[in-house]
Order: C-alpha cells, then sequence, then structure tokens
C-alpha cells in the first residue's frame, strides 16, 4: 500500500536485513568453495593441482561475467525481484546437486551456482537501493550496511572452510 510506513529495524527497512543475509551466505558460498573446491577435486577426482586450479578459475571467471547477462535478463525480462530468487534457487540447487559425487553431477552442480550467482549478484543491490525513496540520507547507510554483509561473507567462508 502507497500509504504504509516501512517496518524497520535500527531506522532501516526490514528488506535490508534480509538482503544483507542473502549476500553475506552468497559471498560465504563462493569463497568458502574457492578454499574447499581444489581440494576436492585433486583428492576425490584425482586430477592434478593444474587442471584443479583450473577449473577454480573458470568458476570463478564464470561467477563474475555471467552477472552482465543477469543483469540484462532482468532489466528486460524478469525485474530485479524476481532475478534475485531465480538466483537465489540456482544458487540453492547447485549447493544441493554438490552432495552427488559423480563428475558429470559436480560440473551441473558448478553449472547451477554460476548461473545463480549471475542473476543474484546485480540484482541485489539493486533492491538495496530500492528500499529507500530519493533523497533518502539513510541510503549510504543502508549500503554501507548491504556491504558489511558482503565483506563478512567473504571472511567467514574463507576463514571457516580454509
Amino acid at each position: 500500500m502507497a500509504g504504509t510506513p516501512q517496518r524497520t529495524l535500527f531506522g532501516h527497512p526490514l528488506g535490508l536485513y534480509v538482503l544483507f543475509f542473502t549476500e553475506l551466505w552468497e559471498r560465504f558460498s563462493f569463497y568458502g568453495m574457492r578454499a574447499l573446491l581444489v581440494l576436492y577435486m585433486v583428492n576425490h577426482f584425482v586430477w592434478s593441482q593444474e587442471d584443479a586450479s583450473s577449473l577454480l578459475g573458470t568458476y570463478a571467471a564464470l561467477a563474475y561475467a555471467t552477472p552482465v547477462l543477469g543483469g540484462f535478463i532482468a532489466d528486460r525480462y524478469l525485474g530485479a525481484k524476481r532475478a534475485v530468487v531465480v538466483g537465489g534457487v540456482l544458487l540453492s540447487i547447485g549447493h544441493i546437486l554438490m552432495a552427488f559425487e559423480s563428475l558429470p553431477m559436480f560440473y551441473t552442480a558448478l553449472g547451477f551456482i554460476i548461473a545463480g550467482v549471475g542473476f543474484l549478484k546485480p540484482n541485489i543491490s539493486t533492491q538495496v537501493g530500492n528500499l529507500y525513496p530519493p533523497g533518502d540520507h539513510r541510503r549510504d547507510g543502508g549500503f554501507t550496511i548491504f556491504y558489511m554483509g558482503i565483506n563478512s561473507g567473504a571472511f567467514l567462508g574463507m576463514l571457516l572452510c580454509g
């Protein structure tokens, strides 16, 4: 409803904290995977260090490149909210598929995770901006809180998974 005031927590819309934790877990996933993926490929699939590192590099490159496509699809067809949901679902499916130990399932899982990042990454920041009306003085603080989630997830992913 247009006239309904937003519910807040510590002066910011509640949605900011949902987006904060969503991005925290996405970054935890990415950096945690970086810490574990080479070990998994070397020990489970008996790959060489070079081959495992090469796939890790490809995974990371695609995870950073696909947001261009995810942002385009969101702008043209899905909208930012749906794209974030699609990205979260694809990420979750990818991580569930990691439980299956065959090589084809491993590649499929990585594909789902990469696609999920592609949809989630460019659109979740847009959602943060949309929480605040134009000119709202809280907007900068909201982005600071959101980016603390990104950095916390990256730090915890490397620390706990490494």
